[in-house]
Parts: C-alpha cells; sequence; structure tokens
C-alpha cells in the first residue's frame, strides 16, 4: 500500500512539472510584432531638356598688366624728392620717381665734352686751309657747342677725306664717349614709364644704391590680367574676345572681362591650358583672387541637376508609375563643382529633387503633390 501511495505521489508530481513547465513557457512568449508598411514620400520634378550652357569655372589671381620692377643701373646716394619713395604713392607719367645723386659723374662728363670741344676747335685753322668748303659747318658747330646741354649731333661729312681728317684726330672717338656718357648719365633718373602707383619700396632717401639693386615695383591700377588653367578638351572653344563674368569669393561682387591671350601648349601633367583674361575697374587691386566663369559651348536635350542626385556617376532614380523607383542610366557630359550636366532622360520623366536614404530599384513610393 506504502509503494502505491508513493507510485501516485510520483506520477502527480511528474504531470504538475510538466505543467507548471508548459505554464511558465506560455507566459514567456511574446506575441509575434506586426508591422506596419511604410512608403517613404518623395519630391520629384518633371525632366525638361533644353540647350544648357557649358560654363568653365576657373579662379586665380589678378596682377597688373603694366607692371615694372624698378633696378639700378648706376650706384650712388638716393636723393630726396617731391614725393616720398614708399609704397602707395602715386605717379603721373614722366614724373621723378627717385633721383640718385650724379655730381661725380656730371663732372665727368663735362671734363669729356670739354675735350671734344677743345679738340674741334683745335682743328679749325687746319680745315680753314685744306677743307675750306667744311670749314664754315664746323665752325657753327663749335659756336653752338653748349656745356649744359645734350651735346648736338656732328655735322655731316662732305667727302671721304674730310670724314678720314676728323677720324684721324680722335674727334668721333670723343663725341660717342661723350654721347655714350650722357646716356649713362641719363639712369641716375628714373621716371615713371606710365601714371601709376608705387606697390613696393626698398629704398628711401639716403640709402646707398648700388648697381643691380632692385628699388621697388610700380604697377599701372587701371588694368589687370588673370591667369586661369581650362581643361585642355575645350581648348578649341577658348576664343579671344570672349566675355568673362568674375566675381569675388563672396560673390557681393561682380566684373566683366574678356579673353585677351591663350597659350598654344598644354600642361603635360594636369592636361589643362592656360587662358589670359583682362578686366578693369576701380575696385580691383592686384592680388585680389577672383573666379570666372566662361561660356565655352551648348549641350542640346540636357538637363542640369545637383552631383548629389548622381549614382556611381552613370544613373539617377526616376520614379516609375508614380510609385517606383528606378535607377536610370544617364549619360553626364560636363562635372561642376556642384552640379552636372546630363543627357539620356525623356521629357516628362520625374527625377528626384532630392537625395532618398536607403533608396534601391523598385523600392515602392509616394510622391509629394503638395506645392
Amino acid at each position: 500500500m506504502r509503494k502505491l501511495i508513493l507510485a501516485i505521489l510520483g506520477i502527480l508530481a511528474i504531470l504538475g512539472a510538466i505543467y507548471l513547465g508548459n505554464y511558465l513557457v506560455d507566459k514567456n512568449q511574446k506575441p509575434k510584432p506586426k508591422f506596419k508598411k511604410q512608403v517613404k514620400i518623395v519630391f520629384v520634378e518633371n525632366v525638361t531638356n533644353t540647350n544648357i550652357p557649358i560654363i568653365l569655372s576657373a579662379n586665380g589671381n589678378l596682377i597688373a598688366k603694366n607692371k615694372i620692377e624698378l633696378f639700378s643701373e648706376v650706384s650712388g646716394i638716393l636723393k630726396p624728392s617731391n614725393k616720398l619713395f614708399k609704397a602707395g604713392t602715386t605717379y603721373n607719367r614722366g614724373e621723378t620717381l627717385l633721383s640718385i645723386n650724379s655730381d661725380e659723374f656730371y663732372a665727368s662728363l663735362q671734363s669729356q665734352k670739354s675735350n671734344l670741344n677743345n679738340l674741334i676747335t683745335a682743328i679749325l685753322p687746319d680745315l680753314r686751309l685744306d677743307y675750306p668748303l667744311a670749314f664754315s659747318k664746323w665752325e657753327t658747330y663749335v659756336k653752338g657747342f653748349d656745356m649744359s646741354k645734350s651735346t648736338p649731333k656732328l655735322p655731316e661729312f662732305s667727302s671721304d677725306k674730310e670724314k678720314y681728317f676728323i677720324s684721324g684726330r680722335g674727334i668721333l672717338t670723343a663725341y660717342y664717349n661723350v654721347k655714350n656718357l650722357e646716356v649713362r648719365l641719363s639712369k641716375y633718373i628714373l621716371r615713371a614709364p606710365f601714371s601709376g602707383i608705387l606697390t613696393e619700396a626698398l629704398v628711401s632717401s639716403g640709402s646707398l644704391v648700388r648697381v643691380g639693386q632692385k628699388l621697388g615695383e610700380f604697377i599701372d591700377p587701371s588694368v589687370y590680367e588673370m591667369e586661369v588653367s581650362i581643361n585642355a578638351e575645350f581648348a578649341d572653344l577658348l576664343k579671344i574676345g570672349n566675355a568673362v563674368a568674375l566675381s569675388n569669393l563672396e560673390k557681393t561682387k561682380k566684373y566683366t572681362g574678356k579673353v585677351v591671350r591663350v597659350n598654344g601648349k598644354v600642361d603635360q601633367v594636369s592636361q589643362t591650358i592656360k587662358a589670359f583674361l583682362e578686366v578693369k575697374h576701380s575696385d580691383l587691386k592686384e592680388g585680389l583672387f577672383l573666379e570666372a566663369n566662361l561660356v565655352a559651348k551648348s549641350e542640346t536635350d540636357a538637363i542640369e541637376i545637383p552631383r548629389k542626385l548622381l549614382v556611381d556617376n552613370t544613373a539617377v532614380y526616376t520614379v516609375k508609375n508614380d510609385s517606383v523607383l528606378s535607377l536610370t542610366t544617364v549619360n553626364p557630359v560636363y562635372f561642376d563643382t556642384e552640379s552636372v550636366v546630363i543627357k539620356g532622360l525623356k521629357n516628362n520623366d520625374k527625377i528626384l529633387k532630392q537625395t532618398l536614404p536607403g533608396a534601391f530599384d523598385g523600392m515602392i513610393v509616394k510622391i509629394d503633390n503638395s506645392k
């Protein structure tokens, strides 16, 4: 009897454990989540193929078209002038930029001029006797010889004998020595070759100037040039005289220039060609950084879209049947900094206006028709 009771209790314990286990399992089971199918809303625009102008963007710094570096060909002490030789000083054409003390050299020149005058005076008696026809013109030359003025040109020779006679007396050598010194004397004064402004001054009054020393830099601020590099692919489209739109980095100021020169050589490394643009404006300064937009050509049956909408540089997303995304292959013809010109889409095709995260070919979408 005891064994029977224990057997029954054991069976009941097993059944209870089975029941309890099933209860606990059923209690811990979570219902399967029900996912609501979500359709993303997209913004689209209808494709309208038109003629898109290809605008080549480039940038560079302005350089004065008329610009000279001032160097000294003589030595001496820099003399004070009416205007301080300082950066920012303006000069008119022909006005003295700077002058170097030439007292010693001037005295040497006067000595040579006096020597020339003495040589000609010494041959006058011989000319009266041997070349009476030439005497009067040489006498007139001596009488008109002014030591304070530029040496006048020697009289023309009437015959070879007269030429040999004059040359044999060393007069031609003395004359050209004087003319050489006069040319060198003129280099002690530097004059402005055009109206402009001094942008760099490396010496000041009282400084010792040496031969070959750089003195400063002088520019004409009325006209500037900018060098830009253009893809060699468009080299044949660059025409001298083409208008160019220029702007500063902030896009707050706009200028108009033109192509004045195109280099005939293509850079082997970058495969670009250099073009030179000319621009005039009172606001411009040398060294100013500008952006240039050159209209090279036009692409027919094309549209321009943001570069971010292009997938792998070969396709864009369009919407078919107003509900299905389709990855459509296109032909990019020109890449700009933020946009791309593409061909291959048909008119009225619906193309995405914004990028869609997680987009894929065949994705179900809904077009936002709100304005």
